[in-house]
């Protein structure tokens, strides 16, 4: 194995790969030599980042989709299969935010559009995606959560319920698979210097970066593979 991409050969489909945590997370995969696969609403965005990778040496493809229906998914996945014949690492990273009111006043279309985005989506990927790596007995599908699945989240509740969620369906469906030689984790990272959240009074140069969500999900699928690490909580080493 070429120590220096050691993904070489291998696909990885990045949801939510436009902008911010995904885009770090796809030019990382590609760095390490995966064609990174871009999933994602924007076309403008997702060909950014595409542009980025290509540039740097590194190979992806753009397939525009919403995590929210199903059959665009299903299409995303068909088109991998036909395209590659296999997949490898699933990144289930698209997610939105909600951090205004609380959950009392919070529209019920709001709250719909947290959950479908943030969790259901995720089940419409696995669903879409999984059977691919089941028939080749082997992946890796990574879920990025946050600590908002770990802690309370005054006037962020739907959001924190769908992390909470995002995590429970994670350690399940690690041991739905790992029978398979499918290794599921979560990433629960705190508060990343994105357009997500509020940051109101944070020092940004304190903040987690998208690269460092991408060198956990690094660390992930090149670890060795006798064992796998369900879960990391990423914190910045000093509080914003």
């Amino acid at each position: 194995m070429d120590t220096a991409r050691p993904l070489g050969g291998q696909v990885a489909v990045i949801t939510g790969a436009g902008r911010g945590i995904g885009a770090a997370i796809a030019r990382t995969l590609a760095a390490l030599g995966a064609t990174a696969v871009l999933c994602g609403r924007t076309q403008s965005t997702l060909d950014a980042t595409a542009h980025a990778i290509v540039n740097a040496g590194g190979k992806a493809e753009v397939v525009p989709c919403d995590v929210t229906i199903l059959h665009q998914l299903e299409y995303a996945a068909a088109r991998v299969d036909s395209s590659f014949g296999r997949l490898d690492i699933l990144v289930n990273n698209a997610g939105i935010g909600g951090f205004t009111e609380p959950l009392h006043h919070l529209p019920p279309d709001e709250w719909d559009r947290i959950l479908n985005t943030n969790l259901r989506g995720v089940y419409y990927a696995v669903r879409a995606f999984a059977p691919m790596m089941i028939r080749a007995n082997t992946g890796h599908i990574i879920n990025i959560s946050s600590l908002a699945g770990k802690n309370a989240l005054p006037k962020g509740a739907a959001y924190a319920a769908s992390k909470w969620g995002l995590n429970g369906l994670t350690y399940s469906i690690a041991e739905e698979l790992r029978g398979q030689n499918i290794r599921a984790s979560v990433i629960c990272p705190g508060s990343v210097e994105t357009e997500l959240g509020p940051h109101t009074g944070k020092d940004p140069n304190k903040m987690l970066q998208p690269e460092d969500v991408a060198h956990a999900v690094a660390m992930l699928v090149t670890q060795a593979p006798r064992s796998f690490m369900s879960e990391i909580l990423l914190r910045p080493t000093q509080k914003p």
